[in-house]
Protein backbone atom coordinates (compact mmCIF):
# COMPACT_ATOMS: atom_id res chain seq x y z
CA UNK A 1 0.00 0.00 0.00
CA UNK A 2 1.46 3.35 -1.02
CA UNK A 3 1.98 6.35 1.23
CA UNK A 4 -0.62 8.78 -0.10
CA UNK A 5 -0.83 11.10 2.91
CA UNK A 6 -1.84 14.67 2.20
CA UNK A 7 -1.70 17.86 4.23
CA UNK A 8 -4.80 18.80 6.19
CA UNK A 9 -7.27 20.94 4.23
CA UNK A 10 -9.70 23.08 6.15
CA UNK A 11 -12.61 24.89 4.55
CA UNK A 12 -12.38 22.91 1.30
CA UNK A 13 -15.76 22.88 -0.50
CA UNK A 14 -17.59 19.57 -0.11
CA UNK A 15 -20.19 18.05 -2.42
CA UNK A 16 -22.32 14.91 -2.12
CA UNK A 17 -23.33 12.53 -4.91
CA UNK A 18 -26.45 10.45 -4.19
CA UNK A 19 -27.04 7.66 -6.73
CA UNK A 20 -30.81 7.16 -6.69
CA UNK A 21 -31.44 5.48 -10.02
CA UNK A 22 -32.07 1.96 -8.68
CA UNK A 23 -35.45 0.25 -8.56
CA UNK A 24 -35.11 -1.44 -5.16
CA UNK A 25 -36.54 -4.80 -6.18
CA UNK A 26 -36.11 -6.31 -2.70
CA UNK A 27 -38.75 -3.91 -1.38
CA UNK A 28 -41.22 -5.31 -3.86
CA UNK A 29 -43.18 -3.68 -6.70
CA UNK A 30 -44.00 -0.01 -6.73
CA UNK A 31 -42.01 3.21 -6.71
CA UNK A 32 -38.20 3.19 -6.91
CA UNK A 33 -36.63 2.58 -3.51
CA UNK A 34 -35.47 6.18 -3.09
CA UNK A 35 -39.04 7.42 -3.55
CA UNK A 36 -40.63 5.13 -0.95
CA UNK A 37 -41.99 7.19 1.93
CA UNK A 38 -41.09 7.29 5.61
CA UNK A 39 -43.57 9.21 7.74
CA UNK A 40 -45.07 10.47 4.47
CA UNK A 41 -41.76 11.84 3.13
CA UNK A 42 -39.71 10.07 0.42
CA UNK A 43 -36.52 8.41 1.60
CA UNK A 44 -34.58 10.51 -0.90
CA UNK A 45 -35.72 13.71 0.82
CA UNK A 46 -34.67 12.33 4.20
CA UNK A 47 -31.26 11.45 2.74
CA UNK A 48 -30.87 14.91 1.19
CA UNK A 49 -31.70 16.58 4.47
CA UNK A 50 -29.25 14.32 6.30
CA UNK A 51 -26.41 15.34 3.99
CA UNK A 52 -27.30 19.04 3.93
CA UNK A 53 -27.47 19.05 7.73
CA UNK A 54 -23.67 19.20 7.65
CA UNK A 55 -22.50 22.80 7.42
CA UNK A 56 -19.55 21.57 5.35
CA UNK A 57 -21.81 20.39 2.50
CA UNK A 58 -22.69 23.08 -0.02
CA UNK A 59 -23.84 20.98 -3.01
CA UNK A 60 -25.83 17.74 -3.32
CA UNK A 61 -26.09 16.04 -6.71
CA UNK A 62 -28.93 13.53 -7.07
CA UNK A 63 -28.47 10.96 -9.82
CA UNK A 64 -32.01 10.06 -10.85
CA UNK A 65 -33.42 7.30 -13.07
CA UNK A 66 -32.90 8.38 -16.70
CA UNK A 67 -36.66 8.64 -17.21
CA UNK A 68 -37.28 10.22 -13.81
CA UNK A 69 -35.23 13.42 -13.79
CA UNK A 70 -38.26 15.70 -14.09
CA UNK A 71 -40.08 13.75 -11.36
CA UNK A 72 -37.15 14.03 -8.95
CA UNK A 73 -36.75 17.75 -9.69
CA UNK A 74 -40.43 18.29 -8.92
CA UNK A 75 -40.02 16.27 -5.74
CA UNK A 76 -37.17 18.47 -4.54
CA UNK A 77 -39.23 21.57 -5.29
CA UNK A 78 -42.12 20.20 -3.24
CA UNK A 79 -40.16 19.76 0.01
CA UNK A 80 -38.32 22.23 2.20
CA UNK A 81 -34.58 21.68 1.91
CA UNK A 82 -31.76 23.56 3.71
CA UNK A 83 -31.13 26.83 1.88
CA UNK A 84 -27.39 26.86 2.53
CA UNK A 85 -26.91 23.90 0.15
CA UNK A 86 -27.51 23.77 -3.60
CA UNK A 87 -29.23 20.78 -5.18
CA UNK A 88 -28.75 19.40 -8.69
CA UNK A 89 -30.46 16.48 -10.47
CA UNK A 90 -28.77 14.56 -13.32
CA UNK A 91 -29.73 11.35 -15.17
CA UNK A 92 -28.11 8.10 -14.08
CA UNK A 93 -26.76 5.13 -15.95
CA UNK A 94 -27.32 1.39 -16.18
CA UNK A 95 -25.23 0.61 -13.09
CA UNK A 96 -24.51 2.26 -9.75
CA UNK A 97 -20.90 2.77 -10.83
CA UNK A 98 -21.95 4.60 -13.99
CA UNK A 99 -24.45 6.70 -12.03
CA UNK A 100 -21.79 7.82 -9.55
CA UNK A 101 -19.49 8.68 -12.43
CA UNK A 102 -22.19 10.84 -13.99
CA UNK A 103 -22.68 12.57 -10.67
CA UNK A 104 -18.94 13.27 -10.49
CA UNK A 105 -18.97 14.66 -14.02
CA UNK A 106 -21.65 17.17 -12.97
CA UNK A 107 -19.60 18.66 -10.12
CA UNK A 108 -18.14 22.16 -10.58
CA UNK A 109 -14.32 22.21 -10.34
CA UNK A 110 -14.08 23.91 -6.94
CA UNK A 111 -15.34 20.85 -5.06
CA UNK A 112 -12.25 18.95 -3.93
CA UNK A 113 -13.99 16.67 -1.41
CA UNK A 114 -16.81 14.38 -2.51
CA UNK A 115 -19.10 12.17 -0.48
CA UNK A 116 -21.04 9.31 -2.05
CA UNK A 117 -24.18 8.40 -0.14
CA UNK A 118 -26.87 5.75 -0.59
CA UNK A 119 -30.36 7.21 -0.89
CA UNK A 120 -31.48 4.05 0.91
CA UNK A 121 -29.66 5.22 4.08
CA UNK A 122 -32.04 8.07 4.94
CA UNK A 123 -31.34 8.41 8.66
CA UNK A 124 -27.57 8.84 8.95
CA UNK A 125 -26.80 11.34 11.75
CA UNK A 126 -24.96 14.55 10.90
CA UNK A 127 -22.17 13.58 13.30
CA UNK A 128 -21.28 10.67 11.03
CA UNK A 129 -21.29 12.90 7.95
CA UNK A 130 -19.01 15.41 9.67
CA UNK A 131 -16.61 12.69 10.87
CA UNK A 132 -16.15 11.42 7.31
CA UNK A 133 -15.53 14.93 5.95
CA UNK A 134 -13.06 15.74 8.73
CA UNK A 135 -11.02 12.60 8.01
CA UNK A 136 -10.75 13.52 4.31
CA UNK A 137 -9.79 17.07 5.24
CA UNK A 138 -7.03 15.67 7.43
CA UNK A 139 -5.48 13.91 4.44
CA UNK A 140 -7.14 10.52 3.93
CA UNK A 141 -7.84 9.86 0.22
CA UNK A 142 -10.84 7.65 1.09
CA UNK A 143 -12.93 7.29 4.26
CA UNK A 144 -15.76 4.93 5.21
CA UNK A 145 -18.01 4.92 8.28
CA UNK A 146 -18.09 1.42 9.73
CA UNK A 147 -19.47 -0.59 12.64
CA UNK A 148 -18.07 -3.65 14.44
CA UNK A 149 -20.01 -6.83 13.76
CA UNK A 150 -22.29 -8.16 16.48
CA UNK A 151 -22.64 -11.62 14.95
CA UNK A 152 -20.09 -14.34 14.36
CA UNK A 153 -19.31 -14.54 10.63
CA UNK A 154 -18.75 -17.74 8.64
CA UNK A 155 -17.16 -18.10 5.23
CA UNK A 156 -19.09 -20.73 3.28
CA UNK A 157 -19.08 -22.48 -0.05
CA UNK A 158 -22.23 -21.04 -1.72
CA UNK A 159 -24.89 -23.62 -2.47
CA UNK A 160 -25.70 -24.32 -6.08
CA UNK A 161 -29.40 -24.16 -5.24
CA UNK A 162 -30.74 -21.38 -2.95
CA UNK A 163 -31.83 -22.75 0.41
CA UNK A 164 -29.57 -25.82 0.30
CA UNK A 165 -27.06 -26.41 3.16
CA UNK A 166 -23.72 -24.64 2.63
CA UNK A 167 -20.38 -26.08 3.87
CA UNK A 168 -18.54 -23.77 6.28
CA UNK A 169 -14.98 -23.04 5.17
CA UNK A 170 -13.70 -20.72 7.91
CA UNK A 171 -14.60 -18.42 10.80
CA UNK A 172 -12.91 -15.02 10.29
CA UNK A 173 -11.70 -13.06 13.31
CA UNK A 174 -14.70 -10.83 14.02
CA UNK A 175 -12.57 -8.19 15.76
CA UNK A 176 -10.96 -7.34 12.41
CA UNK A 177 -14.23 -7.08 10.48
CA UNK A 178 -16.48 -4.05 10.00
CA UNK A 179 -19.85 -3.44 8.37
CA UNK A 180 -19.35 -0.47 6.05
CA UNK A 181 -21.93 2.28 5.61
CA UNK A 182 -22.23 5.56 3.73
CA UNK A 183 -21.56 8.42 3.18
CA UNK A 184 -18.12 7.44 1.99
CA UNK A 185 -15.77 10.39 1.57
CA UNK A 186 -13.02 10.98 -0.97
CA UNK A 187 -10.44 13.31 -2.27
CA UNK A 188 -12.13 14.15 -5.56
CA UNK A 189 -9.11 13.52 -7.78
CA UNK A 190 -8.67 10.08 -6.19
CA UNK A 191 -12.30 9.09 -6.77
CA UNK A 192 -12.25 10.33 -10.36
CA UNK A 193 -9.08 8.32 -11.00
CA UNK A 194 -10.69 5.22 -9.47
CA UNK A 195 -13.71 5.52 -11.75
CA UNK A 196 -11.47 5.99 -14.77
CA UNK A 197 -9.29 3.00 -13.88
CA UNK A 198 -11.37 0.31 -12.18
CA UNK A 199 -13.81 -1.54 -14.42
CA UNK A 200 -14.81 -4.35 -12.06
CA UNK A 201 -18.37 -4.45 -10.79
CA UNK A 202 -17.75 -3.38 -7.18
CA UNK A 203 -20.24 -2.87 -4.35
CA UNK A 204 -18.87 0.43 -3.06
CA UNK A 205 -16.60 3.25 -4.17
CA UNK A 206 -14.01 2.67 -1.46
CA UNK A 207 -13.30 -0.76 -2.97
CA UNK A 208 -12.32 0.99 -6.18
CA UNK A 209 -9.81 3.15 -4.34
CA UNK A 210 -8.42 0.03 -2.64
CA UNK A 211 -7.78 -1.44 -6.08
CA UNK A 212 -5.60 1.57 -6.86
CA UNK A 213 -3.40 0.56 -3.92
CA UNK A 214 -4.32 3.68 -1.96
CA UNK A 215 -5.24 3.72 1.74
CA UNK A 216 -8.84 3.69 2.92
CA UNK A 217 -9.57 4.51 6.57
CA UNK A 218 -12.64 3.79 8.68
CA UNK A 219 -14.32 6.14 11.15
CA UNK A 220 -17.08 5.12 13.57
CA UNK A 221 -20.41 4.58 11.87
CA UNK A 222 -23.84 4.73 13.49
CA UNK A 223 -26.58 2.17 14.06
CA UNK A 224 -29.18 4.52 12.55
CA UNK A 225 -27.28 4.71 9.25
CA UNK A 226 -28.66 1.29 8.23
CA UNK A 227 -29.71 0.58 4.67
CA UNK A 228 -33.42 0.23 3.91
CA UNK A 229 -33.66 -2.74 1.57
CA UNK A 230 -36.41 -4.96 3.01
CA UNK A 231 -39.94 -4.28 4.24
CA UNK A 232 -38.74 -4.91 7.82
CA UNK A 233 -36.19 -2.10 7.40
CA UNK A 234 -39.03 0.28 6.59
CA UNK A 235 -40.69 -0.61 9.90
CA UNK A 236 -37.43 0.03 11.78
CA UNK A 237 -36.88 3.34 9.96
CA UNK A 238 -40.40 4.49 10.85
CA UNK A 239 -39.69 3.64 14.50
CA UNK A 240 -36.44 5.64 14.46
CA UNK A 241 -38.23 8.66 12.97
CA UNK A 242 -41.02 8.41 15.54
CA UNK A 243 -38.48 8.39 18.38
CA UNK A 244 -36.61 11.35 16.90
CA UNK A 245 -39.78 13.38 16.64
CA UNK A 246 -40.67 12.64 20.24
CA UNK A 247 -37.22 13.35 21.67
CA UNK A 248 -35.64 15.83 19.26
CA UNK A 249 -38.53 17.43 17.41
CA UNK A 250 -36.97 16.09 14.19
Amino acid sequence: MSDDSRPARTGVPTAVVIPAAGRGVRLGPGAPKALRTLHGTPMLIHALRAMAASRAVSLVVVVAPPDGVAEVKSLLDAYALPERSDFLVVPGGDSRQESVRRGLDALPPQYEIVLVHDAARPLVPVETVDAVIEAVREGAPAVVPALPLADTVKEVEPAGVPGEPEPVLATPDRSRLRAVQTPQGFDRATLVRAHETVTDNVTDDASMVEQLGLPVVAVPGHAEAFKVTRPLDLVLAEAVLARRRLTDGF
